[in-house]
């Protein structure tokens, strides 16, 4: 059959993935696991692949990136051939309802207007253009449409976009950390004899704050908190191997002695990294 020649094509590209994602639908010879799935079944390993894609990146490791997209763009191919078992949409649909909107939203690639703009100058544009399709779609409510799906500390600073862009926004950095302040003090009174709803409620409001610095500063949060769980890692992972070298586990040692070995595993990251400048 034309569909086999195809999936057994090792240059066969997109259309080959699209091919082997139906065949693993197709209800007579395909995957049961896979023909089991739906949309939501398939959303955390979506949302997984799309932090592995992140992760690569921050390791540079550019021929495990190219491994990582492609397990993302399975992850399309799946909801569209889902899509397309229900008669809803396909691959096809999908390719060419993004491809209208990036026409629509770079009028100064695709249409008449100047190019002559600042990269923040773009941005604003590309706001306003967001904006009048959100309004489009019937959603006029300023934070219509920011994904509840999306990770928490990452929709704290897309809502809090959305928010500033009508002016609910402190004008300076100080008054954001004046509220972390504020808001710390909060938490430790929580913490000093309320009930946990309280004390969990104070917490997120600390983190909501602390994600509006992160934007305050130009920060992604998500970015940083990856880092110093890299870095959090890394540092442990010394104190480890310090430790079997005497031939002992972090369970024979104590605070004070892995609180020393962290503080040379900082001394010697700075020195290597003195020694590469």
């Amino acid at each position: 059959m034309a569909d086999d020649a195809l999936i057994h094509d090792p240059s066969g590209g997109l259309a080959r993935l699209i091919a082997i994602m139906a065949r693993l639908r197709d209800p007579e010879r395909g995957c049961p696991w896979d023909i089991e799935q739906d949309f939501a079944t398939i959303a955390p390993y979506t949302i997984e692949e799309a932090y592995e894609v992140a992760d690569a990146i921050e390791r540079r490791d550019w021929d495990e990136l190219r491994a990582e997209l492609g397990d993302l763009l399975l992850q399309a191919v799946f909801h569209a051939q889902i899509a397309r078992d229900r008669g809803l949409f396909d691959i096809e649909d999908v390719a060419n309802a993004i491809s209208d909107k990036m026409l629509a939203r770079h009028p100064h690639v695709f249409g008449d207007e100047s190019r002559d703009k600042t990269v923040e100058q773009q941005t604003r544009d590309w706001e306003e253009v967001k904006a009048a399709e959100r309004a489009g779609q019937g959603r006029r409510g300023t934070l219509d449409g920011v994904a509840l799906g999306l990770p928490a500390l990452l929709r704290a600073v897309k809502l809090q976009k959305r928010a500033a862009r009508v002016g609910f926004d402190w004008p300076e950095t100080s008054q954001v950390l004046d509220k972390i302040a504020e808001e710390i003090a909060e938490l430790q009174e929580a913490a000093a004899g309320a009930g946990p709803d309280r004390i969990e409620e104070e917490f997120g409001d600390l983190l909501f704050v602390m994600a509006n610095l992160a934007r305050h500063m130009a920060i992604c949060p998500e970015t940083a908190l990856r880092r110093a769980n890299a870095k959090f890692t890394r540092r442990f992972e010394w104190i480890e191997a310090r430790l079997a070298e005497a031939g002992r586990r972090p369970e024979d040692s104590d605070l004070a002695e892995m609180d020393a070995l962290w503080d040379a595993a900082k001394a010697e990251e700075r020195h290597r990294a003195a020694r590469a400048r």
